[in-house]
Parts: C-alpha cells; structure tokens; sequence
C-alpha cells in the first residue's frame, strides 16, 4: 500500500479529461495535478520548449513526493517520455499515447481503418502511428492535425457553430477520403469535443485515450504493491493561471461529479516556486 498521491500534468485544461475516470475506478488514490494554463498549448511550440516546461513540471512534482508521474498530454508524451523517465527512474512515469496505441491494436481487426487527430506537434513526431505499428502492422492508420481546437477548447468554445465549422472544416475530407471506421481522440483536450464529433460523424467509433489510460495507472499500481489505502490526502490542483475562461470550464468537466469531488485550483507560479 501506497497513500503518496499521483502527479498528473498537462499544458493546461485537457488533462483533466483523465480524472473522473480515475476517481470513478480507484477512489482512494489522490492525486496533484498541474495545467500549465499560462503557457498552453504546447502543441505549435518547439520539441525543446516543451521539454524544459515538462522538465520543470516534473521537478515540482517530485518536490510533492508523487509515487508515480501521468503525463496527461500527448504532445508532451510523444517528445518527452523517455528524457522524463531516464531524469526520474526512481517511480513509474507513464505517457496516454502507449496504452492507447496498444489497446487499439489488439482490438481492432486488421481492415480496420483508424484516425488519429492532434496537435501539430503529435501528428509531426508520429508517434501513435508508429506505437500502434509496433504493436499491430497491418492495422491502417492516417493523421491529422487539427491545431485550432485546442485555443477554442481552452476558450469555452465548444458546444456551439464555431467549433462544429471547425470541426468539419479538418475532418470532412479526412474522414471521407481515407473512409475511416474510427478515430483517436489525440489530445486530452478533444474529449471536451467528443459529443460534437459524434453528432456531425455518427458512424465513426471514438477512440479516448483519457479513459484508456486509468487502466494501465491501475496495472501498475497494483503489480507494483502501490495501490491506496484510506487517508486524509487531499486531491490538489494547480494552474499556472487562473483566467476566468479556464475556471469556467472546470463545472464542464466534472459536470456529473459531486461537489466534493470538483476541482479547486491554485494559482501556482513555478518559477518563484509559490502560491500567487
């Protein structure tokens, strides 16, 4: 048994999507959870910008004495693994794009036709095309960047024309063209457009990483003998910055959560290492 809490990060809002998944499937484990709101996305940024900001992340993590790191980003977990796991070997880190890609490639038969949608930077390095490949390489795979959504997502933008226009406006031709049967929702923001996507594209199959990957935290957890007992932790949630559009979208969230179980953030600045 383990009562250290989880650190989880992200560049900003889109990691949250992985909470209440894990709340729902292992309600003792807590969790500190960092967005990097002042500095998101991440996704349009140089490989070695993301990989300081995600170093300087982890460092504050370890600081609060997590068991284990979620890298709850895919643009970070498609350049930053393997620097964050050789900088702290000494506790699991885990990134969404490996758990996912191997799911999808032992549940999906070979005709099947599979999109992955996301940031420039994770479409650019590749990376569930050719995790998916290791695992499966007859399964049929086509990318897209889809950049706007995430500055959208991160502004409420969401249930509403704009978001359906720019929805279609990336994925009309990519679903038509390569006749796709199921798409990967890419980023942990694109939860937050699931519903949108399954409404204009009703015969694709949704692909969510942000729920695929509380299964592996649980694999580890309990091969490693480091599941939670009860204890008095509290789940703690920081944000880089706190603009009202980021704390509007928290209810949207946890729409279906308790009270109790809603996040309240902090204002954290990482560079004085204190509360705002």
């Amino acid at each position: 048994m383990d009562n250290r809490p989880i650190g989880f990060f992200d560049s900003g809002l889109g990691g949250l999507t992985c909470i209440p998944h894990l709340m729902k499937q292992l309600p003792n484990e807590k969790m500190i959870y960092f967005g990097d709101t002042a500095r998101t996305p991440y996704g349009s940024k140089a490989t070695t910008t993301i990989r300081s900001f995600s170093m300087e992340i982890a460092d504050f993590l370890m600081k609060c004495n997590v068991k284990m790191i979620v890298i709850a980003c895919n643009t970070v977990s498609a350049t930053c693994l393997e620097a964050l796991r050789s900088r702290f070997p000494q506790i699991p880190i885990l990134g969404i794009i490996e758990p996912a890609a191997r799911k999808i490639a032992a549940e999906y038969l070979e005709d099947t036709r599979v999109g992955i949608i996301g940031t420039k930077v994770t479409i650019g390095s590749s990376a569930y095309k050719k995790s998916i490949g290791s695992f499966n390489d007859r399964l049929k795979t086509y990318e897209k960047a889809c950049p706007a959504f995430v500055p959208l997502i991160e502004e409420g933008i969401i249930e509403n024309d704009i978001m359906d226009l720019t929805i279609k406006y990336y994925m009309d031709e990519f679903v038509e063209s390569n006749q796709l049967d199921a798409v990967v929702l890419g980023c942990t923001h694109y939860p937050l457009i699931k519903r949108n996507i399954e409404r204009l594209y009703p015969r694709i199959q949704i692909i969510n990483p942000s729920r695929i990957i509380v299964e592996n935290i649980e694999n580890i957890l309990r091969e490693s003998d480091m599941l939670a007992g009860n204890s008095d932790f509290k789940n703690v949630f920081y944000a880089s910055d706190l603009s009202e559009n980021f704390v509007n979208m928290i209810d949207y969230i946890f729409e279906n959560e308790d009270a109790e179980a809603k996040v309240k953030f902090l204002n954290f600045d990482l560079e004085k290492g204190e509360q705002r």
